[in-house]
């Protein structure tokens, strides 16, 4: 199944009291659950730097993995990007079989 990376940005709002993230994180999670049933989520960490969180989840296609980034985004408190990732295995096996064209 694909997999999907999420970065997510906080706004100043849902900041305003850390301890209203729970609930929140509570409430997306339900929702995703909800209309994702095919989603897996493999991690979830916060990180310091220019985003809030970094999650990492499976879907079955672009589309779901979209759904997902849109209901993080409908509560309203968040911006998100999301990126189609492989595995270093899958990506060593892709290139090596590209052979580059003869130089003239």
């Amino acid at each position: 199944m694909p997999v999907y990376v999420m970065l997510t940005k906080l706004s100043t709002e849902a900041a305003k009291n850390p301890a209203d993230l729970i609930e929140l994180e509570k409430e997306v999670k339900a929702s995703i659950e909800r209309n994702c049933p095919g989603v897996q989520w493999i991690q979830n960490l916060a990180v310091f730097g220019p985003y809030d969180y970094l999650d990492i989840f499976t879907a079955s296609n672009d589309e779901e993995a979209a759904k997902v980034a849109m209901i993080v985004r409908s509560f309203g408190h968040a911006t998100t990007e999301t990126w189609p990732a492989i595995t270093w295995e899958k990506f060593k096996d892709t290139v090596t079989h590209i052979r580059k064209a003869p130089v003239e």
